[in-house]
């Protein structure tokens, strides 16, 4: 039961931080000049991932997520988002690799880091894609 606990209290901290980071991220966005709708979409897809999936089963900080994000687009993201489609996941990653510019900017995460994972995005999206067809179709557990 104490590791739950020790869970739980990691999480509620996590999402406290990940609120500042958020804001940050909401302003930045404002700042480049986007709709209102664009920043909205972001924040939600940089939300999801920071908040749900980084606190889903380690409770990894944002800094610690920025290596993470293979895991999520080429599965999490496809199995627990019934909204999922081939351009949600295309939004979402441009999303991820957003708010992780902005955290770069902001010296909360190294620039080689987010670099890093810029790459290992566009290195593996068509592997994403074809992991989201075969989760259309029902092959993806075959």
């Amino acid at each position: 039961m104490n590791d739950y606990k020790d869970w739980e209290k990691k999480v509620e901290e996590n999402n406290k931080r990940n609120e500042k980071f958020i804001k940050e991220f909401e302003n930045w966005l404002k700042d480049k000049g986007l709709a209102k709708k664009t920043i909205r979409k972001h924040v939600n897809n940089a939300s999801l991932y920071i908040d749900d999936y980084l606190n889903y089963y380690d409770a990894e900080t944002m800094e610690e997520g920025i290596n993470s994000v293979n895991g999520f687009l080429a599965g999490w993201f496809i199995e627990k988002c019934l909204w999922s489609s081939r351009t949600s996941l295309k939004e979402t990653a441009a999303s991820i690799k957003k708010f992780y510019e902005c955290m770069s900017e902001k010296e909360y995460v190294k620039k080689e880091d987010y670099k890093n994972l810029c790459r290992e995005i566009k290195d593996n999206m068509e592997e994403y894609l074809e992991q989201m067809d075969a989760y259309d179709d029902g092959t993806y557990y075959d």
